[in-house]
């Protein structure tokens, strides 16, 4: 594939998770990662800051969904449902990615450093989450509490689609995860 091919942030992300899948994202180069998407360390370099952020990459425009969806979300609604408005959105987004967000996870599960700065993202999807609940009028703690909430009913939801093959629907396993929550929290 030759350097003047389209795409080459897909190819380098492709390349990354190829190796980072083989030979481990501690042991991979950003060379070797250049070298089997065809392109040059440069233009790996004009498209992310370090090999990390190729797992991470698309963190900002994630929250921006999550927060712009929460935004839209009827005046009336409540705190919770439109924080899982947000939350489904995301998963919809996620979803869509295809086998690239299970590649991503079993990369990061598999390293310590990744895993901090996984716990790092979703702590800023949570303050993000927080500040819109605010903006929406939501007081405090209640906007924390409902934000942490949200995110918490996200993150077993995406554990559960990744380590179930046969989860197809990360939308639905984040509303039958709010209603488990919701059942807790009710007392039944």
């Amino acid at each position: 594939m030759g350097r003047w091919e389209p795409n080459a942030r897909g190819r380098l992300l492709q390349a990354a998770l190829e190796l980072y899948g083989e030979r481990g994202f501690e042991q991979t180069t950003v060379a070797e990662i250049a070298e089997r998407a065809g392109l040059t360390e440069r233009t790996f370099f004009r498209h992310f800051a370090d090999k990390r952020e190729v797992l991470f990459a698309g963190a900002a425009a994630l929250e921006e969904l999550l927060v712009s969806t929460v935004a839209k979300a009827p005046d009336g609604l409540a705190p919770i449902d439109a924080a899982a408005a947000g939350i489904e959105a995301a998963g919809a987004a996620i979803q869509a990615g295809g086998e690239l967000p299970r590649m991503r996870a079993t990369i990061i599960a598999a390293s310590a450093e990744l895993q901090e700065r996984e716990l790092i993202k979703l702590a800023s999807l949570a303050s993000a989450l927080a500040d819109e609940l605010r903006r929406r009028g939501v007081t405090e703690p209640a906007a924390s509490l409902t934000a942490e909430a949200a995110i918490a009913v996200f993150r077993i939801a995406f554990e559960r689609w990744i380590n179930e093959p046969d989860q197809q629907d990360l939308p639905r396993l984040i509303r039958e995860s709010l209603d488990e929550l919701k059942a807790v929290t009710a007392g039944h």
